[in-house]
């Protein structure tokens, strides 16, 4: 009986942990760093309204996503490459797009807002400020920045792709999972039902002098 009963108790502890994190390449993540001062070219004001976000996050049982909207920003483009730049993030823009139920979803987006995860209320807005660009081949560029969530600024450095970039107008998107906890987001979930440590975001940002 004991050891049906550590059986059955190591097998309800392996469903809390086993979660697999959303499909997308980790953004190498580190201390911020002091951002280096783009000089010359453009500055492009960001388009909020063809800009967005959409997150995804796993959990045993499912997953959810959903968006959250940028509220302003500039980037510097100089001799057709992107220099720099930073925008902000409306973190009380956030919702959830996979539940149809009313209610379920009020709650969901709720709690995603609550002292749980974002705290929407202390911390309403995120950053982004771009340290470091490099190009790489075919129009692809490897993005570094400092993120600022909850007030805790990390440098993240991701993948991205170029769709334009001319002295008018630029736009880019990138797609890569960042893990929450280095930004002290560390709800686990429910007993039965854990959630993924690292989030799946889609970034496509679209800037116009």
């Amino acid at each position: 009986m004991k050891k049906l009963l550590f059986v059955l108790l190591g097998g309800a502890v392996f469903m809390t942990s086993c979660v697999d994190n959303p499909e997308g390449k980790k953004a190498e993540t580190t201390e911020s760093v002091t951002p280096t001062q783009a000089t010359g070219g453009a500055g492009l004001t960001v388009d909020t309204a063809a800009s967005s976000i959409a997150w995804l996050g796993n959990k045993v049982t499912g997953k959810h996503n959903g968006t959250v909207r940028l509220s302003g920003g500039t980037l510097q483009v100089a001799e057709g490459k992107l220099t720099g730049g930073k925008f902000t993030i409306n973190m009380t823009s956030l919702v959830n797009l996979d539940i149809t139920d009313t209610a379920y979803k009020a709650k969901l987006e709720g709690h995603l807002k609550s002292p749980d995860f974002f705290d929407v209320a202390k911390y309403p807005e995120a950053t982004f400020e771009i340290t470091s660009v490099t190009d790489s081949a075919n129009n692809k560029v490897k993005i570094a920045g400092n993120l600022t969530l909850k007030g805790i600024s990390k440098n993240i450095t991701f993948d991205a792709d170029v769709i334009e970039s001319t002295p008018a107008s630029f736009k880019a998107k990138a797609d890569f999972n960042i893990n929450r906890h280095d930004w002290n987001i560390t709800y686990p979930g429910q007993k039965d039902d854990a959630i993924s440590q690292e989030i799946n975001l889609k970034v496509d940002l679209q800037a116009k002098g």
